[in-house]
């Protein structure tokens, strides 16, 4: 059933991926190498042909393409319908396919116990606001000893950025809080090719703690395997204010790898 923040954030979505944000860009000069690469740049999920992947909020015609270029047999979950339209594009493209899903990641109930080996979750846990429904579907659909990944919001930079700059450093705003609703229908600023900007209202986000994320998995039988600071585009020698100085004061995403018990 859909409620009211899944009804704001799929729209949100739709108008995204209609506008051809980033995240909605289908892969098209993926090889196996390029795939493993971008998926697993830190080296810790192994051989995936095979085994059953589900890609978790993670629609756009990404990491779909990619795992299925590795062999892996890969299932979608999306809440928008255009970000699973370039799924299909982009493994078409390939040759390839998967099964693709619209639905909530906090209901994965769609899918057996243990149905996956690898449960491969990019940025998209801000969108809602508790992980603990989400953490328990994938604990339940994830076999013993299957891996978790898992990208989101440094709690600490969440509601900064560049524009914060203040002469010597960046703002910090927001209270550290969990659930916490950091942007409410913002603009999102959409780069094209040639270089003009396009801005488009997004979805609703929230801010999850490291204490929550990291206790949350643990508390379910999860190892964590490591967890690695991200940060696009950084330069140190850039000018203050921009996005890459910013990054290299603030990293602003994290992403973690964890083995379920």
């Amino acid at each position: 059933m859909m409620d009211d923040l899944l009804r704001f954030n799929r729209e949100r979505w739709e108008a995204l991926a209609a506008a051809n944000v980033a995240y909605s860009r289908p892969m098209y000069d993926l090889t196996p190498d390029v795939a493993r690469q971008r998926l697993d740049p830190y080296g810790v999920m192994g051989e995936v042909a095979g085994q059953r992947v589900l890609c978790l909020g993670s629609g756009g015609g990404q990491q779909s393409a990619a795992f299925a270029l590795l062999g892996a047999a890969v299932t979608v979950l999306d809440l928008a319908d255009t970000q699973l339209e370039r799924d299909r594009l982009a493994l078409k493209h390939y040759g390839l396919d998967a099964a693709l899903f619209q639905g909530d990641m906090r209901d994965l109930s769609r899918f057996a116990d243990a149905a996956f080996d690898l449960v491969y979750h990019p940025y998209s846990i801000n969108f809602v606001p508790d992980t603990a429904p989400v953490f328990d579907g994938v604990r339940r659909v994830l076999r013993s000893g299957g891996l978790y990944r898992l990208d989101w919001h440094n709690p600490l930079a969440k509601g900064l950025d560049e524009r914060d700059w203040n002469g010597t450093g960046y703002n910090v705003k927001l209270p550290y809080r969990d659930g916490e609703v950091v942007f409410d229908d913002p603009d999102w600023d959409i780069y094209e090719d040639d270089g003009t900007v396009q801005r488009v209202a997004g979805p609703r986000e929230f801010n999850h703690t490291l204490s929550t994320v990291f206790n949350g998995l643990i508390g379910r039988g999860f190892t964590l395997l490591g967890l690695w600071e991200q940060m696009p585009e950084a330069d140190a020698a850039a000018a203050p204010g921009s996005w890459p100085h910013f990054v290299t004061i603030m990293p602003p995403y994290f992403a973690l790898w964890a083995r379920r018990g």
